[in-house]
């Protein structure tokens, strides 16, 4: 068995960035940019109002001084007149200063009669205004660390792009396998049990954003095997689940080296998810998780999701922790790595009592993965624990 370290440098060795596509801004929600961008514009374009007020000249402000007033500025239709330094504009919140002018006197510091206003006695010393490129600049670089966020499609918007350069989505092939699996929906048969991991790694590949390609459950026969690789070609990484081991009916690692895959590794120092192999079949990197629900699906949150960022454009780099008190006093770990569900309460990781790897439920309860290294001593509440968050 290799650690998990380990494990995960041969998967990152399989794997690299996708090429690029272009599309639609509208589009780009939760995808890597393949380049840095540059803005085209200028934000602000010019200098505007930070309030609604009168603009004037800043060396004219004084108490009780007073102004004409020539004209107004609102968002969308400016005043284009030079202003005079007996003279003020109406401005509305993000109109433009109109030239002549670099101070806004808030509306609440004037006494407006007819065309004249007058200011008050006491006046703030802001000038209420937004330069001219105060937000980002014509040529300026941007490049997220991460898949583009909402606030980020925004921000490209206003730079002037209406599209992007974004890596492709990988398209990850899914090939569930067993005799005893039959499809959600089926009634099983009295030694059967309806696949569940399949769909769980699909949905956590979709919102990561992969394409995750269902295939039809592979049966514990070498022609249907082959099927399933066989419709799992073009895909940029294929994942099975279960047959990964070294029963009798576990046929995948056999089906997959008759069909030429260049194994990295079988076997890995973890629970749960010890039964785990990785390795390149018809060009694209292969993950063989084991079939237990909870080994696959931990399995996915350890090596499946951090090869697929890879794929997207991000960079090497294992699933994101935290550290964390415990909640719970914890004996002492044995010589594998181990992944224990927990649920983080009041800023602390609470363990759940059953850790059997074939409890979806406990699972389902955990928002959190208590990482033990392999050897871990015991540990009590209040001591530290670096977490996965699920």
């Amino acid at each position: 068995m290799i650690s998990v370290s380990e494990a995960l440098d041969h998967v990152f060795s399989l794997v690299a960035p996708l090429p690029s596509e272009t599309v639609a801004l509208r589009d780009a929600l939760g995808r890597v940019l393949a380049a840095p961008l540059t803005a085209r514009l200028t934000q602000p374009p010019f200098p505007s109002a930070a309030m609604d007020g009168y603009a004037i000249a800043a060396r004219t402000a004084a108490p009780g001084a007073t102004y004409r007033v020539i004209g107004e500025s609102a968002a969308g239709h400016g005043f284009w007149e030079f202003v005079g330094a007996g003279d003020g504009v109406r401005i509305f919140t993000g109109a433009p200063l109109p030239d002549g002018t670099d101070r806004v006197i808030i509306q609440e510091d004037v006494t407006r009669d007819g065309d004249r206003i007058t200011l008050g006695d006491r006046l703030d010393t802001g000038d209420h205004v937004r330069a001219a490129g105060q937000d980002f600049r014509q040529g300026d670089a941007f490049q997220p660390r991460g898949p583009l966020r909402p606030i980020d499609l925004a921000l490209i918007a206003a730079m002037g792009h209406g599209e992007v350069s974004v890596t492709r989505r990988p398209e990850v092939a899914i090939i569930a396998t067993g005799d005893e699996l039959v499809a959600p929906g089926e009634t099983p048969g009295p030694d059967q049990i309806v696949a569940s991991n399949n769909l769980g790694l699909a949905a956590m590949i979709d919102r990561a954003g992969g394409r995750a390609r269902l295939l039809p459950i592979a049966r514990d026969t070498t022609a249907s095997l082959d099927t399933a690789f066989d419709l799992a070609r073009g895909a940029d990484m294929v994942v099975t689940i279960g047959g990964a081991s070294v029963g009798d009916h576990d046929l995948v690692a056999q089906v997959a080296e008759g069909r030429g895959m260049e194994q990295s590794f079988y076997k890995v120092a973890m629970r749960p998810g010890k039964p785990l192999m990785a390795g390149r079949l018809d060009g694209a990197p292969m993950l063989g998780l084991p079939g237990n629900p909870v080994s696959a699906l931990v399995c996915g949150q350890v090596f499946v999701l951090p090869a697929l960022r890879v794929l997207m454009g991000l960079p090497a780099a294992p699933a994101p922790r935290q550290t964390v008190p415990l909640g719970t006093d914890l004996p002492a770990n044995g010589p594998r790595e181990h992944y224990m569900r927990a649920s983080l309460q009041d800023g602390r990781a609470h363990v759940a009592d059953r850790q059997d790897s074939a409890l979806l439920s406990v699972l389902a309860g955990a928002d959190a993965l208590v990482i033990r290294p392999p050897d871990d001593p015991p540990r009590g509440a209040g001591d530290t624990v670096e977490v996965i968050a699920l």
